[in-house]
């Protein structure tokens, strides 16, 4: 993990450069959070929701079992590594090819959690405006 030291970043770069490369784009996303995640790697987060992390040479990511079963079925991805019949899938992650498709996974993942986010806001915005109704009644 980055220390902040510059050999640190230069050390990365050598030994994983894909890996590197996802880390540096997907840490950038408005609200993503970068944590350290529970059996090794780097895992993000928006908000209290993980988009999936990240291992020297492979991602882990979670979908809905129907995207998942899509992207195994045109290549995408592989079924999970540990829990084949979950929603998570294992992406190899060597190559540059192979990290854009990464980035672009971890991608779908926050344009769902996002939406997500702006359901549940709005469905609060929602209830609290009924209360506020029936407040004033």
């Amino acid at each position: 993990m980055n220390t902040g030291h510059s050999r640190d970043v230069e050390r990365l770069d050598q030994q994983h450069p894909a890996r590197d490369a996802v880390i540096r784009q997907v840490s950038a996303w408005n609200g993503v959070s970068i944590h350290e995640h529970r059996f090794g790697g780097v895992e993000f987060r928006l908000g209290h929701r993980e988009l999936g992390h990240l291992h020297p040479l492979f991602a882990d990511l979670p979908f809905p079992h129907h995207v998942r079963d899509e992207l195994v079925r045109s290549g995408r991805a592989k079924p999970h590594h540990v829990v084949p019949n979950s929603g998570w899938v294992t992406v190899p992650m060597r190559t540059a090819p192979e990290a854009e498709n990464v980035i672009a996974l971890f991608q779908q993942n926050y344009e769902r959690a996002k939406n997500s986010v702006k359901e549940l806001k709005l469905e609060d915005g929602i209830t609290n405006m009924e209360k506020e109704k029936d407040n004033a009644q």
